[in-house]
């Protein structure tokens, strides 16, 4: 069947940990790589696409996660076009985190790519932000949001903190599985914290052999970033994380983490 639900962004905001622990409910079966149906593959036809999804049972969830979904502009009516019933998940984090993450995950195949600090400034000087590298434009999340809106309503979309999907797995998946009108299967038991890595792993629901963590490119350590620049990027990001947090209803309390640290 063609997906019922979507899990369409944000580049890494921890869609990948989302789709593990949403993968272990016995009433969902998901894609594991990412389709790139609504961004890339279009022209391919709804047959290519739903060739491409897992086979279900009545009564089973139909999933896939591509996170470049959210910020591309044709994906909203795309997708409304397939299902105007959809389901979307957005896993969102800390814009700021979130593109030094991205720019750590570009920096592992592409060490040769200026610094952070070069690729972050129009104008350095001047503290001009460039809002147009791709690692910075993901996080204006209320930008990207109101694209949505005009295809969906704030009911059919599920904003999943990636904090959260950290410090209290159990607890974004409790949200997640209602959103989905799921049974709450996917619970505290099926993970545990992995001090090296820092983040929880699932464990096997099956068996007790070994749980599954998220591969070697994920929880990377990510590189030193100028203080001053970070200070900046909160600033920049601040009135559009402020919109964001009226369009969704919802305080990701990323300004408190700032004054935490």
């Amino acid at each position: 069947r063609l997906p019922q639900a979507l899990i369409i962004g944000v580049k890494k905001g921890g869609t990948r940990a989302l789709l593990e622990a949403i993968r272990a409910h016995p009433d969902v079966r998901a894609v594991g790589t990412e389709p790139h149906f609504f961004d890339r593959n279009y022209e391919k036809g709804l047959e290519w696409y739903r060739n491409v999804m897992p086979k279900t049972l009545e009564g089973q969830i139909t999933m896939e996660k591509t996170p470049s979904y959210f910020v591309t502009n044709e994906a909203p009516r795309r997708i409304h076009s397939m299902a105007k019933d959809t389901k979307l998940i957005v896993v969102v984090r800390n814009p700021v985190t979130r593109a030094i993450s991205d720019y750590t995950q570009t920096l592992s195949k592409k060490p040769e790519i200026p610094t952070f600090e070069v690729l972050a400034f129009k104008n350095r000087t001047l503290g001009l932000i460039d809002a147009s590298w791709s690692a910075i434009r993901i996080g204006i999340y209320a930008l990207h949001l109101e694209n949505w809106l005009q295809y969906f309503p704030l009911s059919q979309i599920l904003f999943v903190s990636g904090e959260r999907l950290i410090t209290d797995p159990a607890g974004e998946m409790a949200k997640v599985q209602d959103f989905l009108g799921l049974k709450r299967i996917v619970t505290e038991k099926h993970f545990y914290f992995n001090k090296t890595k820092g983040f929880p792993c699932l464990k096997k629901p099956e068996d007790s052999s070994a749980p599954r963590c998220l591969g070697k490119s994920k929880g990377r350590t990510h590189p030193k970033i100028d203080p001053d620049v970070i200070h900046r990027l909160r600033k920049f990001y601040k009135p559009f994380n402020v919109m964001f947090y009226q369009m969704t209803g919802q305080d990701f309390q990323w300004e408190q983490e700032e004054s935490d640290k």
